[in-house]
């Protein structure tokens, strides 16, 4: 069975695993929402520290609490298709705001997509 897990500002698909004296083990499988850049105690800042948020990488595992899992039913997409996808929307989201912080996100996002690239192959 697949899941829904929003961890940090990000959301994945994932499967369980195992279970852990504190929660259970997920494998990440895909990405739906790319994590938001910035510092997470200072939302749409860019005064601050600005911290370049990557998605979790595909099979990498995490340990969660049952609670934060969702069901998800859909087809499963592929982790590079769905990462893709997350990161267009991402950008299309900040390309539409113009703000400072905005366009330091945007930088932020293209160093990323480079990685991307880089690491998995992936052509935007």
């Amino acid at each position: 069975m697949y899941y829904q897990l929003s961890f940090k500002t990000g959301r994945y698909i994932v499967e369980q695993v195992s279970e852990h004296p504190n929660g259970v083990v997920v494998k990440v499988l895909a990405v739906l929402i790319h994590p938001k850049q910035g510092d997470l105690h200072h939302p749409n800042e860019q005064e601050v520290f600005f911290h370049e948020r990557k998605a979790l990488g595909q099979y990498e595992k995490r340990v969660v609490s049952p609670n934060l899992l969702k069901p998800y039913d859909r087809e499963l997409p592929s982790y590079n298709d769905s990462l893709s996808a997350a990161v267009t929307a991402m950008e299309q989201k900040l390309a539409d705001d113009d703000s400072d912080y905005a366009r330091l996100a945007l930088k932020n996002m293209q160093s990323l997509k480079e990685e991307y690239q880089h690491y998995f192959g992936i052509q935007f």
